[in-house]
């Protein structure tokens, strides 16, 4: 999809999901890189494929598979979304929007975003959690951010404020489950860069420098245009690998698939717990 979402997009997209469950999810769920496997956890109704639904973006990279998963997890109605798309991949940024608005449109009222995102903190070690207390839009300062366009008055105010852009009561539960189940969980602040390469030692160095814990390419796009629309967000990263400030290693997506492994069970609790309090 090229230039920016319109309304009768949205309605095309969410007459597709329409077509193929009536399911009313509140919560919403999105995997990043290796974490898909947590949609398993779901008691699932319905199942669809996203290259089925017309002006979805579609992604391309291992570890995001494509497909929308709805049902029941901790008795809460759920949808979750194993894989999201880029803007690296070439989508416009507004595009990155379509399925946050086909969220908002069906009723969702919380998203929970997670990803596979690399230590820029050097304190913080692969396979740790990180809850995501705020994060800088690099992509969006230059630009790229996705309610640039005509403003979509239906859904939220032409200005929207990003000052709480991670709801405060969900930190406090995720904090509260974290520390009652012993789960390894830093907090700190999140990059989105564009991508797809890997960051250079001199590039983690400046992000250091300016307050950043953590750095990826994704996340930021889904939270601008889910508190747009008025949507309570909580953010976890799953540290993928140690920092690499002074250029000692050689960063992989293998690495991250890998890191996956160990953050996906810690990750699985730690969103259960905060299911089971909300």
């Amino acid at each position: 999809m090229q230039g920016f979402i319109t309304k009768n997009d949205i309605e095309a997209a969410v007459g597709a999901v329409r077509e193929r469950t009536d399911f009313e999810p509140k919560i919403a769920m999105i995997l990043g890189s290796g974490l898909g496997p947590l949609a398993d956890e779901v008691d699932a109704v319905a199942g669809i494929e996203t290259s089925a639904i017309p002006g979805w973006p579609i992604s391309t990279v291992e570890g995001h598979v494509g497909r929308l998963i709805f049902g029941s997890l901790e008795n809460k109605p759920v949808m979750v979304l194993q894989g999201r798309a880029h803007y690296y991949e070439g989508h416009s940024m507004s595009s990155i929007g379509l399925p946050i608005r086909v969220m908002q449109s069906i009723g969702v009222e919380t998203l929970i975003v997670t990803n596979a995102a690399g230590a820029v903190n050097p304190e913080f070690e692969p396979g740790e959690l990180m809850l995501i207390t705020d994060h800088i839009n690099l992509l969006g300062m230059a630009g790229q951010n996705p309610l640039r366009g005509p403003n979509l008055n239906e859904f939220g105010p032409r200005f929207p404020d990003m000052s709480q852009a991670y709801d405060k009561d969900y930190k406090a539960l995720a904090r509260e489950v974290a520390a009652g189940s012993n789960i390894p969980m830093n907090e700190g602040v999140y990059v989105c860069l564009a991508g797809p390469t890997f960051e250079t030692p001199a590039d983690l160095r400046f992000l250091h420098s300016i307050g950043v814990d953590a750095v990826g390419m994704s996340t930021v796009p889904e939270v601008i245009v889910a508190r747009h629309g008025g949507t309570r967000v909580l953010g976890i990263s799953g540290i993928s690998n140690k920092a690499n400030l002074d250029g000692a290693t050689v960063t992989t997506h293998e690495e991250v698939l890998e890191a996956g492994e160990v953050i996906v069970p810690r990750l699985t609790e730690l969103i259960r717990g905060v299911l089971r309090k909300l």
